[in-house]
């Protein structure tokens, strides 16, 4: 250990006991009554000493007032550096800051809010303009235009350069048009990857409604296709009674609103009554005696119990 390290971690005596002058450098800077006691003091060098004094502000708990001072070699004479409101180890602090791209969580945008988009954004890749020429491995690239240019000549009535307008569907600007390619951006592969995987966990197979439903939305009459390649794994579900109307689901989800799920059968109707009303039946109010529903006995004029 050097000479030099010794002596600044030892405090200087005449910095050291300027506490006063610390005291009322701290006083000046801030608020009347909010600087407190000493609490402290840390050697910052040779000849620097920095004092520290417990503030009494509201909302700065743990904040200590630092005051660092100073003096010349060989002189007597300690003179005032710095004051700073530094915090200590069980201050009260405010939250790291976050940018705002990362605070951000779907459904915080309102009516008037804009979102711009970072030019680096990796959901998203370059796509055809027709200002720039397309990339050779693209959907849109100069052989594709000579393969619609070949397969156009097939079906019209002489060469192009006979017809009064040359075929628009063999220009790479028509192919473009026609794939959905033709914006300044598309969604890139990455872009595809992660808009699938956060739809199929919102209304996917591994959900609880899709465990219990009875079938699939593959099968669903309620389920309106969608294009892209996503349209080969997600459609938009058009069933008011579902929880998942208006939105998109994955082919593999389902819930009990499905189409063919339970179909109610038509009630039956029952055959209308049918009545005779030229036919009279007697109805009597005694049964004929001939009838054997009641044994023939005399009449009695009284019985035991005084009835007659």
């Amino acid at each position: 250990m050097s000479a030099a390290t010794t002596r600044s971690r030892t405090p200087d005596r005449l910095c050291a006991e300027a506490v006063d002058l610390a005291r009322a450098a701290a006083e000046e800077a801030a608020a009347p009554g909010v600087v407190g006691e000493h609490v402290g003091l840390v050697s910052e060098g040779d000849r620097v000493v920095t004092h520290f004094f417990e503030c009494k502000e509201f909302g700065y708990r743990g904040w200590r007032w630092a005051v660092t001072v100073a003096r010349a070699s060989r002189a007597k004479i300690v003179t005032l550096d710095e004051t700073v409101l530094l915090p200590g180890a069980d201050a009260l602090l405010a939250p790291e800051w976050v940018p705002w791209s990362e605070r951000l969580r779907p459904g915080d945008m309102g009516p008037g809010d804009l979102l711009p988009t970072d030019a680096e954004d990796l959901r998203l890749e370059a796509g055809f303009s027709g200002e720039d020429e397309p990339a050779p491995n693209s959907a849109v690239s100069q052989d594709m235009a000579e393969l619609v240019e070949a397969e156009d000549a097939e079906v019209t009535a002489g060469s192009p350069a006979n017809l009064p307008l040359a075929p628009r569907r063999g220009s790479i600007a028509a192919v473009a048009e026609e794939l959905g390619l033709r914006r300044a951006r598309v969604l890139s592969r990455y872009g595809l990857h992660v808009a699938a995987d956060r739809w199929e966990e919102s209304y996917g197979p591994k959900t609880a409604m899709a465990q219990a439903a009875p079938a699939s939305c593959v099968s669903c009459g309620f389920l309106s296709p969608i294009g892209g390649s996503l349209g080969q794994a997600f459609g938009v579900c058009a069933n008011e009674f579902s929880p998942a109307d208006g939105r998109v689901v994955a082919l593999s989800y389902g819930c009990g609103g499905h189409s063919e799920a339970a179909v109610m059968p038509t009630p039956p109707r029952p055959a209308p009554p049918v009545v005779d009303e030229t036919r009279v039946d007697p109805f009597p109010l005694r049964p004929a005696p001939d009838s054997g529903s009641v044994p023939v006995t005399p009449d009695e004029p009284s019985s035991e119990l005084g009835h007659s």
